[in-house]
């Protein structure tokens, strides 16, 4: 059943963009922003901890990326309704969106004509799709994903500069399992060392430049 006035979390590292989505979410009727995350470990915190019935995830947030929150919202609470927001018309972050388990994904730039639809969408329990997704779907498949949802969360910290042992400990995993993971994603990808991981995690959109 669809609440009278939906309670809902948004997550973006940037406040101002926090700040730009509840000035719209609040001043509708039926939606009300309860909580606010500055990167992916918190939003899946909240998500979790909070009465709430819509989580808005940025896709690119530190720590934790976007689509690893809503994989790990959609397992432990499958209830949670999930729209990812993102600044990229990509569509492999569209699929893995989806895959990940939310409802709709939603661009920045569009967000002021699409997000409220959006909303009420993924809270009747329907995709929302915007166009260049449509198209998406409808061409034949997209390139196999290479890296497993494990492996990715090893290249954003990559990336983003943390050490093996820091990685081990955010993953909650081994260093040596780490550096497995690191050595399986170089040969998986043929690259030879983080600064190449680096350009292709700002390529995918893990990271920002």
């Amino acid at each position: 059943m669809v609440p009278l006035r939906a309670r809902i979390l948004i997550a973006d590292d940037h406040a101002m963009v926090r700040r730009g989505l509840r000035h719209v979410l609040d001043a509708a009727p039926d939606l009300e922003v309860v909580a606010e995350a500055g990167d992916g470990i918190e939003a899946v915190e909240l998500g979790l901890r909070e009465d709430i019935d819509l989580a808005i995830l940025d896709v690119a947030m530190p720590r934790r990326t976007g689509l690893a929150a809503a994989r790990e919202l959609s397992t432990r609470r499958p209830e949670l309704k999930i729209l990812m927001l993102s600044m990229h018309d990509n569509d492999l972050y569209f699929f893995e969106a989806l895959k990940a388990g939310a409802a709709g994904y939603v661009l920045k730039t569009a967000a002021d004509r699409d997000l409220l639809d959006a909303c009420r969408a993924a809270l009747r329990g329907e995709p929302f799709l915007y166009p260049p997704a449509v198209a998406a779907l409808l061409r034949e498949g997209v390139d196999a994903e290479l890296l497993t949802p494990r492996e990715l969360e090893v290249v954003k910290l990559v990336a983003e500069a943390h050490t093996t042992d820091q990685i081990a400990e955010l993953l909650m995993i081994s260093p040596r399992t780490v550096e497995r993971h690191r050595e399986n994603i170089l040969s998986k990808l043929g690259m030879r060392d983080r600064v190449e991981l680096t350009r292709y995690a700002i390529k995918r959109g893990l990271v920002e430049p």
